[in-house]
């Protein structure tokens, strides 16, 4: 079900120009390019936990690792708090903590910090609950997607219903703009990549 913003979301007009949608310029890009950082056996299972790095990969210090769940390595890392710190005021958090698969776009404690002032606050209040809970949804995928599915000019549909536009040029992957700056995250229920820029929904 898609979640309406209330009227005082339209005071972020700077995240919504950062998170402007690329141009699509070559729907046919390689994926060879965004493939290195994952190591798993095509021959065994499908299960996410088999796709990743035995030791993990690195965000903010912390190696988040393959055994643990997409809530477990958000809690692992400090610069993925305040994702966790939202997630948890809603239902998302345990859907995180569940079955899966999921895909999320997790945007840093800096991505965070690049939201006007009073933004994030004024989502966290409980009254602002269906808005903070569509805004992480938009953020996350009901599947699991590693960086070499990724295309450029790909449309993914969010937990929400609505859209989100890949672009991927070189080894640069986006996401409605937003840079992808540590890609392949796995865990045992899904996967992270980590982004650079909050993605605000559509306002519809």
């Amino acid at each position: 079900m898609r979640t309406r913003f209330l009227p005082w979301l339209a005071l972020l007009p700077l995240l919504a120009a950062c998170n402007s949608q690329p141009e699509t310029t070559n729907p046919d890009a390689t994926e060879a390019a965004v493939a290195d950082s994952v190591a798993y056996d095509p021959e065994a299972s499908t299960d996410s936990a088999r796709m990743g790095k035995a030791g993990g990969v690195e965000v903010g210090g912390s190696a988040l690792t393959p055994d643990k769940t997409l809530a477990q390595n958000l809690a692992a890392s400090p610069d993925l708090s305040q994702l966790l710190q939202a997630a948890k005021q809603t239902e998302v958090a345990e859907k995180l903590g569940g079955e899966g698969p999921y895909t999320i776009f997790a945007p840093s404690n800096a991505a965070f910090g690049g939201l006007p002032h009073g933004a994030m606050a004024g989502l966290l209040k409980p009254e602002s609950k269906q808005n903070l809970t569509g805004l992480i949804g938009y953020h996350i995928l009901p599947s699991r997607l590693l960086a070499l599915d990724l295309r450029d000019g790909q449309e993914l549909t969010t937990l929400e219903g609505q859209k989100l536009k890949i672009g991927v040029q070189g080894e640069t992957i986006t996401v409605n703009g937003a840079k992808v700056t540590t890609k392949d995250v796995v865990s045992k229920n899904g996967v992270i990549h980590v982004i650079d820029k909050v993605l605000l929904p559509p306002n519809e």
